[in-house]
């Protein structure tokens, strides 16, 4: 379907069918680009040792029966200013996004990014669901980590579904979403999966439904060279939030970047929204 469309009754009662395609196809790819990253040596890029401008701490969180591995990073010469929750994509975990941490904390925002259920350390098996609550799970951890700083939350790509999900289940400040998609069908198009095969993709994580009763600011950030998902849909995202969200298009940035390769052109503007 378009990005404009809105799901159907049909499409908003997932089947048992789609429940186990999701947890087998999740776990197959990001199995694999989690193998790729390693062999190409991505997986520590853009990440320096731990120094003086970050504290990093690794703990277990409990989700439901499963426990998920989770880094927490705060700026360690001046006290944070904000706090915000990392839900990743589909084929990371928490390693790779410490460069982005550690970029963070040295403006002043602790961090906490967490596996999904199934994921690197994390105990369990994916599901959409089980990683909504993992969200939750790990939003009520950082709440407990700075208590008395606000908290908002971030997803990228895979995490833009989970986080806008599981936005209204959280007292968060604020949300951003960043290389985000519209729905997880037209995700799944933007990674080239057929139309005529949509009826095999859960009908799942439509943004309008979520977005629309989300009433506190929200941050839609893009790469303009972004190859997955067009900047259509950040454009569209921003459109189904009252007020229209603001939108920050970062030039020469393709969909892995960020977190690969961090920089201030990109995270910059957060840090800057978050500290208004």
């Amino acid at each position: 379907m378009s990005t404009n469309e809105k799901p159907t009754a049909a499409e908003r009662a997932p089947s048992r069918a789609h429940r186990v395609s999701f947890s087998f196809v999740i776990s197959c790819i990001s199995r694999f680009m989690i193998l790729r990253d390693r062999a190409l040596g991505w997986t520590k890029r853009g990440r320096v040792p731990e120094g003086v401008d970050e504290r990093a701490l690794r703990h277990a969180i409990p989700s439901g029966d499963h426990l998920l591995d989770a880094v927490f990073v705060e700026p360690a010469r001046v006290p944070a200013r904000a706090r915000v929750l990392l839900c990743h994509g589909i084929g990371e975990t928490v390693e790779q996004w410490f460069g982005v941490q550690q970029l963070l904390a040295a403006q002043g925002v602790a961090s906490l990014v967490f596996d999904y259920s199934g994921y690197g350390k994390s105990s369990g098996r994916p599901g959409w669901e089980q990683f909504e609550m993992d969200a939750v799970a790990a939003f009520g951890a950082l709440q407990e980590r700075s208590p008395g700083l606000p908290v908002s939350v971030l997803g990228f790509s895979l995490g833009s579904g989970v986080a806008t999900a599981a936005i209204h289940r959280v007292p968060a400040e604020r949300l951003i979403l960043c290389e985000a998609f519209t729905s997880f069908r037209n995700a799944a198009a933007g990674c080239g999966i057929p139309r005529a095969l949509a009826g095999l993709v859960p009908p799942i994580w439509h943004a309008q439904a979520a977005l629309a009763h989300f009433k506190l600011p929200v941050l839609v950030v893009h790469g303009e060279k972004d190859r997955l998902f067009p900047v259509a849909m950040a454009h569209e995202l921003a459109s189904w939030c009252e007020p229209a969200a603001e939108v920050v298009l970062v030039p020469a940035t393709t969909h892995n970047q960020p977190f690969r390769k961090p920089h201030t052109d990109y995270w910059g503007p957060i840090v800057e929204w978050l500290g208004r």
